[in-house]
């Protein structure tokens, strides 16, 4: 756990966001993505991929997850900026 992360906070980077996407494997419909800072050394467990969480796992962890960041955003991007720019652009776009 914390893998990718410590190193960074060693060199002084304090504030690294994870980020996850939903609908890129969907072949119509809206991509959302979120992304989540939270405090330098915290681990809460259970959180990894939210896809493999079962949908009361994913509400329990959001109200923890949302008292501990430090900052947090979620977008939308909608089906019809999909078809104009691609899943793959729309995901970076979200």
């Amino acid at each position: 756990m914390l893998e990718f992360e410590q190193p960074l906070w060693e060199q002084g980077c304090p504030y690294i966001a994870g980020i996850d996407e939903v609908g890129r494997g969907c072949l119509f419909g809206d991509v959302v993505a979120a992304a989540v800072i939270l405090p330098e050394g915290l681990v809460l467990e259970g959180i990894n991929d939210s896809k493999k969480l079962s949908e009361k796992k994913r509400e329990e962890l959001y109200s923890v997850i949302i008292d501990h960041a430090v900052a947090w955003a979620v977008s939308r991007v909608d089906a019809a900026t999909v078809d104009e720019i691609n899943i793959k652009q729309a995901a970076r776009l979200a």
